[in-house]
């Protein structure tokens, strides 16, 4: 008998082929009628017995009840949380097959979105690594049902705290901080921050990690000026962490999902660490982007070199700069560099990490990317190679055509 659309219903068990992948992850099934049903966890090529949780008109969202016939791409989950906690998607199938589907991501975007057909999409360039890269870690923090302390990741599109006493996406070093913070939470009875009601101290644990230095910086996020006992929290992170450099108070009041506030102090050692990327030396502050999987980013720069076919005679600007890191790794094989940067403090690490690399033709500015190019633009600025590293929303219609009028030769799109 065909699944009906008609009569589908919430807690209705159907047995469905997965044929596809969402871009949150979720695998997408299919009725004989066409009818969309999401499941978490699924992969192409299986066969499921799916429950379905909540009907929509053209879609509905389902849960795997069982995995009548597993899809080739398949392989065991070594993490115990990953069916809990939102911070991977793809450890349930092969590392190869999550490149596939994150290459048809790029596909689809370039053509059924885009509208563009016949261009070249060149294959995904894989990671050496998949364990253990990670040099961030942001962890709420909070308390469980007993009144222990909590720390880890949201649950998948929730606020809940999944307890995480390792992940394995992180260095070994961030479990040993983590049990350090318990410790010192559960010895000092400090007050965990309560999202719901306002309430409490310490919201969130934000580690940095400079793989190639191994400085390790610790930052606490509080819901005021500081912790009580801090000494004793640097105390027990010096005993325990091998290349502790800095420990940072960040002062977080406000109610919101931001998880760092404006404000920081040094409650030991430096306000920034370091870390070595493409030959140059970055500092790196709490406030500074930094791509999160080092090796990754050299790969990720050094394409990006090759596609701005440098000579030595171009003027480049670089938006969205950080703490000029994309743009520094080409310096010595321009004429000007020009990095443009919204986070003042970002810049300020841009200029400084400059002048620790001992270059001499790079300018940096704090404003706005849009704002930016346009003063650039009216000044007469004529970049030969412009290069852009947006945020996930990436860029707007205003400075598209700031570029356009700027009429660079090449336009570097990371």
């Amino acid at each position: 008998m065909k699944n009906n659309i008609v009569n589908i219903k919430k807690n209705d068990i159907l047995t469905l082929p997965v044929t596809g992948m969402t871009a949150e992850g979720n695998a997408v099934c299919k009725t004989d009628d066409g009818m969309v049903i999401f499941v978490p966890m699924g992969a192409v090529g299986d066969l499921l017995s799916v429950r379905i949780l909540k009907v929509n008109k053209t879609f509905a969202y389902g849960k795997i009840e069982k995995v009548l016939s597993p899809s080739p791409h398949r392989i065991s989950v070594d993490c115990p949380y990953f069916d809990k906690c939102g911070g991977c998607t793809y450890r349930h199938i092969s590392y190869e097959n999550e490149l596939e589907i994150k290459q048809q991501r790029v596909t689809d975007a370039v053509t059924r979105i885009g509208g563009i057909d016949g261009l070249k999409i060149n294959a995904i360039v894989g990671s050496d690594r998949i364990d253990g890269y990670r040099n961030k870690a942001q962890l709420p923090i909070g308390k469980s049902a007993d009144g222990k302390a909590i720390m880890g990741y949201y649950s998948y599109h929730s606020h809940r705290i999944i307890d995480c006493m390792r992940c394995r996406l992180q260095p070994e070093i961030f479990t040993d901080i983590m049990d350090t913070v318990r410790e010192f939470i559960e010895i000092t009875g400090q007050e965990v921050y309560n999202e719901q009601q306002h309430k409490g101290r310490l919201r969130h644990l934000y580690i940095r990690y400079g793989e190639k230095t191994g400085e390790i910086m610790v930052c606490l996020v509080v819901n005021g000026n500081g912790l009580k006992q801090e000494e004793l929290l640097v105390k027990m992170l010096k005993e325990k962490i091998n290349g502790l450099k800095s420990v940072i108070i960040n002062s977080n009041r406000e109610k919101t999902n931001v998880i760092l506030g404006a404000k920081n102090r040094t409650a030991y050692g430096t306000d920034c660490i370091e870390d070595e990327l493409c030959g140059k030396t970055f500092k790196i502050s709490p406030m500074s982007f930094y791509q999160v999987n080092r090796n990754q980013a050299e790969k990720l720069y050094s394409i990006a070199e090759k596609y701005a076919r440098l000579t030595g005679d171009e003027v480049v600007l670089d938006l969205y700069c950080g703490t000029g890191t994309i743009g520094l790794s080409v310096a010595d094989k321009c004429k000007k560099l020009i990095g443009v940067e919204i986070v003042e403090q970002a810049i300020e690490n841009a200029k400084e990490n400059a002048v620790k690399n001992n270059i001499t033709n790079a300018e940096f500015y704090c404003a706005s990317a849009d704002e930016a190019a346009e003063k650039l633009r009216r000044q007469g600025v004529s970049p030969d190679v412009v290069i852009v590293d947006p945020p996930r929303k990436g860029l707007n219609a205003q400075l598209i055509e700031t570029i356009v009028r700027m009429s660079p030769k090449r336009v570097v799109y990371v």
